[in-house]
Parts: C-alpha cells; structure tokens; sequence
C-alpha cells in the first residue's frame, strides 16, 4: 500500500520519540533509580535494576517500531510474528538474567554438599537453569512461527543418542565429583592414595581432581576412577604408626635384655608426642641369625609427616641411648667360620 511522504514521516518520527524516550530512561531515571538503590542495605535492588536495565532499553526499539508500522497500518502475518517473537525474546531474557540475582540463593544450597566444590556445583545448576531458560524461550519462539517442535525434536532423537553416548563419560565423571562431595571422602590439602597415584590433592573439580605427587609432578584423575576404586587417605588417620626391630648382640646378657625392653617401654609411656591410648608393644620375641630381636610397636600422637620423622627421631635417639647404657651394641649380619683341625697321615 502506497504512503504519502507525510505520513512516512510521521512513522519515522514516532520512532525518533521513542529513541528519545530510551536516552532520557537511560541517563535520568536509570541513573536516579541507580542512586535509590545503592542506599539500601541489600545487594539484591541493584542486581534487579542492572538485569532489568538493558531489556527495557531494548523494548524502546520494539515498541517504537511496533507503533511506527501500526501507524502505516502496515499489517502483515510476518510483521506479527516478528513483533511477538521480539516481546517473548525480551521476556525470557528478563528471566535469564534474573538467575545471575538468585546466585547466592543456590550457592547456599550447595554448601551443603561441602565447602570444596559448592561453587563449582552452583555454577552447574545455574548454567543448567539457563540453558533450560533459553531452550524453552527457542520453543516458545518457534511455536510462535507455527514451527512443529515435536516433530523437529523427535528427528534429533538419534543425533541425541549419539551425543548422549558421546557425554557418557562426561556424565560419569560430574556424577563421581557429586559421589565424592556426598561422601565427603577427601579434601583439598589430603595425602591420598589411589592405585599407584600417591600424592597431596591440589583442586578438586566437577569432572576432575588434580592430584601433586611427592615429586611434584601433577596428576589429574577423572572423577570416576576415585569414585569406583579404593581411595587410601593417609590424611584421616590421626596417628602414625611406628614399627620397627632392634637387634642387639648375642652376648648381650638376658638381665641387660630385659632391663632394655622395660626402660624403652617405659620411654614410651612417657613420651609427650606418643598415642598413649593406641596399641603399644615393646617385647624381645625372636633369635636373628645375627641378632636378639626386639620389636617395638606404637603411634605418634599426629599424622604429619614432618612432626612424625621428627618424633620417630627422637625415639630412635632414646633407644640408642638406652642400649649403650646397659653395655650392649647393634648387631650387624655377619657369619662366623670355624676351621677344624684334624690329624693328616701324609
């Protein structure tokens, strides 16, 4: 339909108001709802105000050339479905965004799962709301178009099988990353033990855990490999076992034996960094080729490293100690040879 100059102009014009009515938005009662918001005491205002900001910007320019084409009385079924596609466009990008404002929300809800990996898995709930936001916003879309949704669905059903079998694994693994946080069977800072991997873990992801071996080398195991296999945490222990033999000379007499055997019992006893309360055995029980044997038996009271050599050191030092006290030595192996001396008829 043919429009005089006059009334092209006019349409052009309602459009420039509209264009005018966005800045004026944007740099007066923007800019004054801005102020408002910042007095308050909670955050959440300003994160409404800075989602809702650029989709009613952007509405200036729907409605504007809405009513400059309405004007012309440009109708047309394209029109209308462009129109209704750009109102439902902006609603759903209102409600995107609003997510970003609730973040804190589901980020205390995945506290619970532990302190670890709660902002990973927040991010993951957040980034699934949002995809699911925009897949049904695309849907709504389409229907508008008079697009079969189903029907488009139901063709993707074995490229959708395909891509399901292809983030199996993927699945696995985010699924072994919730296991371990439900389970709570390690942390960051722990000396684990999986397989042959030995080391301290250094992050632990979704997909992932990052595991620094003792000769700084950097392993990343996926997720269901530690939720499928025996995980060994050194780190939970709380004690440290000491356990090992000394071996004293053979002519070490049995008083000097059993004196040694109770002093080192009793060194232990009263040894400030020694588990009182776990087991503790101190006892000559076996004859060595070499050596009269003692096995002594018992825990530190930490599992550090550092302080369990310094404490096992020191126990060392006390044994040494208590044998050269009471005349006695360290056997070492050794073999004696006797020749036999015989009459020869020669």
């Amino acid at each position: 339909m043919d429009k005089s100059l006059e009334e092209i102009s006019i349409a052009i014009g309602i459009f420039l108001i509209f264009l005018v009515l966005r800045k004026l938005f944007t740099s007066i009662i923007l800019k004054s709802a801005k102020v408002f918001v910042q007095k308050s005491k909670t955050q959440i205002d300003d994160k409404i105000l800075e989602v809702l900001s650029k989709p009613i910007t952007f509405s200036f320019i729907v409605i504007g050339i809405y009513l400059s084409l309405a004007y012309l009385n440009y109708g047309s079924l394209f029109f209308d479905k462009s129109i209704k596609s750009l109102i439902i466009f902006v609603i759903f990008w209102i409600v995107y965004d609003l997510v970003k404002v609730f973040n804190y929300a589901v980020s205390n809800f995945t506290k619970k799962f532990g302190s670890e990996l709660h902002k990973e898995i927040a991010s993951f709930l957040v980034k699934t709301i949002k995809i699911f936001i925009a897949l049904v916003g695309g849907v709504a879309i389409l229907q508008v178009w008079d697009i079969n949704v189903s029907a488009f669905i139901a063709s993707l059903g074995l490229g959708g099988l395909a891509f399901a079998l292809a983030a199996k694994d993927t699945a696995a693994n985010l699924f072994g990353g919730l296991t371990i946080l439900a389970d709570k069977a390690l942390k960051m800072g722990d000396w684990i033990k999986v397989g042959s991997v030995e080391g301290v873990v250094e992050d632990i992801g979704l997909r992932t855990t990052k595991i620094r071996t003792f000769e700084k080398s950097l392993i990343t195991l996926p997720n269901q490999i530690l939720a499928n296999q025996p995980v060994e945490n050194f780190s939970r222990r709380g004690i440290r076992r000491i356990k090992f033999r000394v071996g004293l000379t053979y002519d070490t007499s049995s008083v000097n034996i059993q004196k040694i055997v109770e002093e080192i019992r009793i060194m232990l006893q009263s040894h400030s960094k020694i588990a009182q309360d776990a087991t503790m055995l101190v006892r000559f029980d076996r004859f060595e080729d070499s050596s009269l044997s003692i096995f002594i038996y018992t825990f530190t009271s930490t599992s550090n490293w550092g302080e369990y050599l310094e404490i096992k050191e020191d126990v060392n030092l006390k044994v040494i100690k208590i044998v050269e006290e009471h005349n006695s030595a360290f056997a070492f192996p050794s073999q004696s040879i006797y020749i036999e001396k015989g009459n020869s008829n020669v």
